[in-house]
């Protein structure tokens, strides 16, 4: 993977202190003050911020004695907490959440939950599809998620460096929609598709920041990318299309929040923090970045001329929802996808 010092020195180091009584892990560009304004507001300054690549990566990092109080992980990551590392997380407690009761339901499955209890506190949901230049990539190469193995693009391509998004991408190419029941021979048929398509690629991408500097400047034509990509590189002015309706389809993915056990800072903040997340005063920030809020209320506000200019608009293609699935599955997505990566 190509990846400069300065990039990995951001992942690594926690962003410019702020308010010390709280720290976040989390993805890049979930930093943004618009995201939990009603926490600035209240305390002058926002969190101090930690940063994940890859949620392996951060479970790995806090299975390791790393100590924050809240860390953003996606769904597909749940079952690896709940189930294999109880001992880091604790459950949110729901009379101190501001919005409960205006959560879309639909986020708030048992798959989300353990014994009864809410370890996994949805704050955002968005989309992965093809991001792409228009201006050097006619729409029929990207009419099917085969373009990934299109040799024309080959070195002006990238996919996360992520494993849930990358074998989203490779089920859908493979003609998977539900992951949680792919038999042992479509995992195998999508590490194949990924094999082929390790081929292509230029890099795996990071940082969405790292991603739109990319294809600015024209090294990346063809990317897998969260749909945030969309609305940011649009407001810069540059060529960037996003195909959402490939033959093969797109997907869907769903993020929260986890209450760290014994963190190292205030769980009053804690709870402060991801009530601004999921306020309607931060719901158009979130919105206009790309990431659609779980407050279903809150989302009634917004259009879906809006949705679709933040990229995750009504759409009529196969969708892959990036839904939990078993530990042993994760952990054999992860390990694959790492000799994949390594040229095997």
């Amino acid at each position: 993977m190509i990846l400069g010092a300065a990039s990995f020195a951001a992942l690594a180091t926690a962003a410019a202190a702020q308010d010390p009584e709280l720290l976040v892990y989390d993805y890049p560009a979930f930093e943004n003050p618009g995201f939990h304004q009603p926490y600035i507001d209240k305390y002058g300054v926002g969190p101090t911020f930690a940063f994940f690549g890859d949620e392996e990566e951060a479970f790995q990092k806090l299975n390791a004695g790393f100590r924050a109080d809240i860390t953003h992980i996606c769904a597909g990551t749940v079952p690896k907490f709940t189930e294999g590392a109880a001992n880091l997380i604790e459950p949110w407690d729901t009379s101190r959440l501001t919005y409960f009761a205006d959560l879309n339901a639909d986020l708030l499955g048992t798959d989300m939950q353990a014994q009864g209890d809410l370890f996994f506190l949805p704050t955002d949901f968005g989309t992965s599809a093809i991001a792409y230049n228009p201006d050097e990539v006619p729409a029929e190469d990207v009419a099917s998620l085969n373009v990934f193995l299109n040799p024309k693009y080959a070195g002006r391509m990238t996919i996360p460096d992520n494993v849930d998004d990358a074998y989203a991408l490779a089920y859908l190419a493979t003609g998977v929609t539900d992951w949680t029941d792919a038999t042992p021979e479509q995992f195998e048929a999508a590490s194949a598709w990924l094999r082929e398509a390790h081929a292509n690629m230029r890099t795996y991408w990071v940082d969405p920041a790292e991603l739109a500097q990319l294809m600015a400047t024209g090294e990346i034509l063809v990317a897998w990318a969260w749909n945030e990509t969309f609305p940011t590189m649009v407001a810069e002015g540059r060529p960037i299309g996003f195909q959402r309706e490939p033959a093969e389809g797109s997907s869907l993915w769903l993020c929260g929040y986890l209450n760290m056990a014994n963190g190292p800072g205030s769980e009053d903040k804690a709870y402060d923090y991801v009530n601004a997340m999921q306020s309607p005063e931060t719901t158009k920030a979130l919105v206009d970045a790309g990431f659609a809020q779980a407050n279903a209320v809150a989302m009634e506000n917004i259009s879906e001329e809006e949705l679709t200019a933040g990229g995750i608009g009504t759409i009529d293609a196969p969708i892959l929802a990036q839904l939990p699935m078993t530990v042993e599955q994760r952990e054999l997505h992860a390990e694959t996808f790492e000799m994949i990566k390594a040229g095997f």
